[in-house]
């Protein structure tokens, strides 16, 4: 006698969930997913998507700012104003970064029906573990995922207006750019916005209330990119903190602990993040959250309640689209009975898609020095590679980390233009355990950026190393 269907109940359509939805009905599942803000969530409608469609657009303005060193300059005809060579059309430039996030919806929309999963509009909310009511209508339930994000802290004082006042879901729908732009937060957000906005022509003030940009990530990473901020004419502030913003003649006044004031034009805010988990019926389900109001999940994304699981921003686990996507994939396999391998958070690759990008994956060199790896360090700059001498890059590095006794590669560091696709060949070895040796001998093609991690490899071979 045939198995009868297991009932997956999803609430929210971002990464941890429509993914998770993909894998339930590919496993024979019946899959409802409960979501009232768009399908693909914020990452795709507000957040990742148009993010790094405006980043790909300031980009190109980086690079072509960097063109007269590549033996280009104006043609006839050329346009006033951005650099040289291009003018930013604010008003069109939107546009592409709302039409490019609305398609992709659709794309994931698409995907999901031709799977058979049946999508219910509206707020979800658990009536215990194993049923989830949605307006009037209760769903049943043999697996409930709660996939339901996170949205932007508001400074207290700084309340958001959607005019000059912005939370990073605000940007898209400015009728042009700033013309002088305070970022308020360094960290991954915020020095995002910061170059993009500075590339693209606004005059931009990030206020960091650490030591420097970027205080979670790779020191040397963080300090190429603070330098390439400061060169290209960015007003960095570090130890200082913000405590409110309003409204101005003509703009903003962001004021800061030690009683100093910053002036601009508009006002965005970057500093952190807040789950969605309120209202959810989590308590009556049985579920305590943590002090920051996030889910507890454990390595197979399973709540302490039975048949409940999470994925994604609401649970804290390292706020990444493909973090969400694998905690939900993980999620259904578990409780759908599929062998699964729980995640492992050493090996996520992650990237700071500033110009240019940081990208990192496996041990920092910050647990190397507090002696929570033993792993030796080769860091090769990239101004001797010959591919970036040629494409005009000055500024990166690529960075190895390898166990001293067998020389298998435990992480890495690569801060280049593109350093996000750089990094999958060390989120593979890492992955797959492979030593400097068997990275050292694979062939890269030359030239290219990607001969930096072979040669760090042999680097590492070398007996001074060992």
């Amino acid at each position: 006698m045939s198995q009868p269907q297991a009932r997956i109940v999803i609430i929210g359509g971002g990464p941890g969930g429509y993914e998770a939805a993909l894998v339930a009905a590919q496993l024979g599942a019946d899959v409802t997913v409960v979501d009232s803000g768009g399908l693909g969530g914020a990452c795709v409608l507000t957040d990742c998507v148009p993010s790094k469609t405006l980043i790909a657009t300031s980009d190109m303005m980086a690079a072509l700012d960097e063109a007269p060193a590549l033996g280009l300059g104006p043609g006839q005809g050329a346009g006033a104003g951005g650099t040289a060579l291009a003018a930013v059309d604010a008003p069109r430039l939107y546009a592409r970064v709302r039409d490019l996030a609305r398609a992709q919806s659709a794309d994931v929309a698409q995907r999901l029906a031709a799977e058979g999963v049946r999508v219910l509009d509206g707020a979800g909310r658990l009536a215990g573990p194993r049923a989830v009511i949605v307006g009037d209508t209760e769903v049943g339930a043999d697996i409930v995922l709660v996939a339901t994000g996170a949205r932007p802290r508001v400074l207290p004082g700084a309340t958001p207006d959607g005019e000059r006042i912005l939370s990073c879901r605000q940007l898209y729908d400015l009728d042009e750019l700033p013309q002088e732009l305070i970022v308020v937060g360094s960290g991954v957000t915020g020095a995002e916005f910061a170059g993009a906005y500075q590339a693209l022509g606004s005059q931009v003030t990030l206020v960091s209330s650490r030591d420097r940009v970027l205080p979670q990530q790779d020191a040397d990473a963080a300090l190429v990119v603070e330098e390439v901020f400061r060169r290209r004419g960015m007003a960095v502030l570090p130890r200082s903190r913000a405590v409110s913003a309003c409204r101005s003649a003509g703009g903003v006044t962001v004021t800061l602990e030690d009683g100093r004031t910053v002036h601009g034009s508009h006002c965005l805010l970057t500093v952190g993040m807040v789950p969605n988990t309120a209202g959810l019926g989590l308590e009556e389900a049985g579920i305590t959250l943590d002090k920051g109001g996030f889910i507890p999940v454990d390595r197979v994304s399973r709540c302490p309640a039975p048949g409940v699981y999470a994925a994604g921003d609401c649970t804290g686990v390292m706020m990444l689209a493909s973090v969400a996507a694998m905690q939900g994939r993980i999620a259904m396999w578990h409780s759908l009975g599929e062998a699964v391998q729980p995640l492992h958070l050493s090996h996520v690759a992650m990237t700071v898609f500033t110009e240019p990008e940081i990208a990192t994956v496996g041990v920092s060199q910050q647990a190397v020095e507090a002696g929570a790896a033993d792993a030796l360090i080769v860091k090769l700059p990239l101004a001797t590679n010959a591919r970036a001498k040629m494409q005009g890059f000055r500024d990166g590095f690529v960075k190895l980390f390898a166990r001293r006794s067998s020389g298998v590669i435990l992480g890495g560091v690569v801060v280049a233009p593109r350093a996000s696709e750089l990094i999958l060949a060390v989120s593979l070895a890492v992955e797959r355990h492979l030593t400097v040796d068997e990275m050292a001998h694979t062939f890269a093609v030359y030239p290219s950026l990607s001969g930096s991690l072979t040669e760090a490899a042999r680097r590492l071979m070398q007996p001074e190393y060992h």
